[in-house]
């Protein structure tokens, strides 16, 4: 049973809800809508790492805001500046540290049982960004009964409803926001893929491709991630010529979206192009997660991932030691795919559906659970797939490939 949802014939009431919510939205045309041990340098000319010229840059503008924090570290107004500046260079760059940087700029009012509402906002981003939702959706609750119409925290807390599986409570999240122009394509795009993933994807993808026909103003950033979001919804629905014609729509627009590039990658292997896949992550290792579908992409093409795994190892010790679960189904997929380790795959896997609900955390379950003939521990995942509806032919070819396992 997914959290918030109390009984079981609650569920279809709550799914007739979003229908009809759908319908009255097209109705009234809302539709705009590495080591982990640390290494002291022996001479300061030593190069450590060289950062890609995006970040340089980006680390070059800020430094007279790190300045002015520096001098006048309980400045709020500076201070989150610069902490809202390293979470967006954090979340483009898939890189944990920039969060580590943005905390330290709050450090004043961090830990403060009811900081001020732009730290409360930052803070549960930042935890939100290290997947702990718990405090996170704390944090946004807490923000949002001092400041009810705050859309930002609205959305915040829809996205990890929609992570956790909660699909109607996130439905509720985003429609909360409606009323607010500037924020209506987002709110759009977060209805649609909670009714994409709650029996409803015919809906939410004609839904969305609408919203984007309409929104042709809307920032670059929300068009990109509603273009990428379409482009899983038809390949979930089975549609591949159209999920790559919404992925190149998502490239085209430029920015620097590494989710995007994720996502294609696992569109492409799953097509057997790994020879694009190589081309399109073959300078983007310092995210763990485009590493391991570079590697996957070098194994498919015979090449050796040797150094590319002990690295990701490295890198997944590394988190464990700082209490980071965030990793967990990534680094089961390399342990099913890349080391044949399915029991400890398998693991991982379960471990990751404690917090994370979402498709790509589905599919590992059932493949490792595949792999370890071990059906049983596949069925909570086909139970959530039973009560929520969701469409998705590769995992519904999973679901099959379990149901045949000898018990």
């Amino acid at each position: 049973m997914r959290p918030g949802v109390n009984t079981a014939p609650a569920a279809p009431r709550v799914r007739g809800a979003i229908t009809r919510f759908a319908l009255l939205l097209t109705t009234l045309g809302y539709l705009l809508v590495a080591d982990a041990a640390p290494r002291v340098p022996q001479d300061d000319r030593e190069v450590l790492e060289r950062l890609p010229l995006v970040i340089g840059g980006a680390l070059r503008e800020l430094r007279p805001l790190r300045e002015a924090v520096s001098a006048d570290p309980r400045n709020l107004a500076l201070a989150t500046q610069l902490a809202r500046r390293y979470v967006e260079i954090g979340r483009t760059e898939f890189d944990p540290r920039y969060f580590g940087y943005a905390e330290a700029a709050l450090d004043p009012w961090f830990h403060q049982d009811v900081p001020p509402p732009e730290v409360l906002l930052l803070r549960g981003l930042l935890h939100q960004q290290r997947h702990d939702f718990d405090r996170a959706l704390a944090d946004l609750a807490t923000l949002l009964r001092h400041d009810p119409r705050n859309a930002q925290a609205w959305l915040i807390r829809g996205g990890i409803l929609q992570i956790r599986g909660d699909l109607p409570e996130a439905l509720r999240h985003c429609a909360a926001v409606f009323s607010q122009p500037q924020y209506r394509f987002a709110a759009t795009t977060c209805l649609c893929k909670s009714l994409s993933l709650d029996g409803h994807a015919d809906q939410g993808y004609s839904l969305l491709r609408r919203a984007l026909e309409d929104a042709p103003d809307a920032p670059a950033a929300e068009r990109s991630w509603a273009w990428t979001l379409l482009a899983e919804m038809a390949q979930r629905r089975g549609l591949p010529d159209q999920a790559e014609a919404h992925f190149q729509s998502a490239l085209r627009i430029g920015s620097r979206d590494r989710y995007l590039l994720m996502s294609y990658a696992d569109f492409l292997l799953d097509r057997g192009q790994a020879d694009k896949v190589r081309t399109l992550l073959i300078e983007e290792t310092r995210a763990d997660s485009l590493l391991l579908r570079l590697s996957l992409a070098e194994q498919a093409l015979g090449l050796e991932p040797r150094a590319h795994i002990a690295l990701l190892e490295a890198r997944f010790e590394a988190s464990r030691q700082r209490g980071d679960s965030a990793h967990r189904g990534e680094e089961a997929r390399m342990r099913l795919h890349l080391l044949g380790q399915p029991a400890e795959a398998l693991q991982l896997a379960q471990g990751n559906w404690m917090t994370q609900r979402e498709p790509r955390d589905a599919r590992i379950l059932l493949e490792s659970a595949i792999a370890a003939r071990d059906p049983l521990a596949a069925a909570p995942v086909l139970a959530s797939m039973q009560e929520s509806g969701l469409e998705d032919v590769r995992l519904a070819r999973l679901a099959e490939a379990i149901r045949a396992l000898p018990p």
